[in-house]
């Protein structure tokens, strides 16, 4: 096992940004940002990327490191955040990994990397355009006979994870579900402390995505995601189908009013903090902080710090 380091993880808007940034001016740390869309550049004001002020003189890592036309998956950003958490270390610094993408943290605290395969190469282009033709099911079909575990564990509407199963064992001759169960019991790559902020009434938390959705129109999301499309992006371009970009998509298109996107982007964020709050409570190590009302990041600090306290964090 790796250096220690701290993850702050919870569902969007509920102040990981302010916590890690506290935490890295208390224990002498540095950020390394884990949402899979503040990697883009040009994504600001949609991703609530951190500001400078907001930094307050922490170093941020894995923030704008991407070009917006890429497509980063888990394993790319696992594969740049790991030297950047290695250099923290090095430096004898405090590694703090902020985000709610929770596939992404996981894959840089286990650190074993992912079932080989070119994601994107010939196999998987041939396997999509199987699936252009013949639809799901033929594939699904096929991944029973060579890996019947994963297609029992995949939902027939998930091509994406069907296509990756399929081209791991086409590309390897190995089943990703023997990948899975090798990796597993292997030591993770980091001693991870993980700190983890939600509010206790769901209904608070809706209410300060729908203000964060708000102020982020007032920022000026429209004009963002014009200023996009203007330097070249494709509209099919991964970044933008994030929520938030998608949605003010449709109104550059003139297929929605801004009404109707902002009161999309509202359902989709508090989906997607549900879906966020699913996979980190998966995680028995997190401990847990509170909300109630309001955020208190006075209680939050001293509370995180009782618990890297008791880790034997400094």
């Amino acid at each position: 096992m790796g250096g220690r380091i701290v993850c702050v993880v919870g569902p969007t808007a509920c102040g990981k940004t302010t916590l890690g940034v506290a935490l890295a001016k208390r224990y002498g740390g540095e950020v390394v940002s884990a949402d899979s869309m503040q990697i883009y550049r040009g994504l600001t004001i949609g991703t609530a990327a951190p500001t400078g002020a907001e930094m307050d003189g922490v170093p941020h890592h894995m923030v704008a490191v991407a070009d917006p036309a890429e497509r980063w998956s888990a394993a790319r950003y696992a594969q740049e955040a790991i030297p950047v958490t290695d250099g923290i270390l090095a430096r004898e610094k405090l590694p703090i990994l902020v985000g709610g993408t929770g596939l992404w943290l996981d894959a840089v605290v286990r650190g074993h990397g992912f079932a080989p395969g070119a994601a994107g190469g010939e196999v998987r282009r041939r396997l999509q355009e199987r699936l252009d033709r013949e639809g799901i099911e033929p594939l699904l079909a096929e991944l029973r006979q060579v890996d019947r575990p994963a297609a029992e564990r995949l939902h027939p509407s998930d091509g994406k994870r069907i296509l990756r199963a399929l081209e791991v064992f086409w590309e390897t001759g190995k089943t990703i579900t023997a990948h899975n169960a090798e990796t597993r019991n292997l030591p993770p790559r980091y001693d991870a402390v993980w700190i983890g902020l939600q509010f206790a009434d769901r209904e608070d938390m809706k209410a300060l995505i729908d203000r964060r959705v708000d102020a982020m129109v007032e920022q000026g999301l429209l004009e963002e995601v014009r200023s996009l499309l203007e330097r070249g992006l494709p509209r099919d371009a991964t970044c933008m189908q994030a929520i938030g970009y998608k949605e003010f998509l449709g109104v550059l298109e003139g297929t929605r009013t801004e009404a109707e996107a902002i009161a999309e982007v509202k359902l989709r964020s508090r989906q997607y903090a549900k879906r966020q709050l699913t996979w980190l409570r998966r995680n028995p190590d997190i401990h847990w902080i509170y909300w109630e009302k309001k955020r208190d990041f006075a209680k939050a600090l001293r509370i995180s710090t009782e618990i890297l306290s008791a880790a034997g964090v400094f």
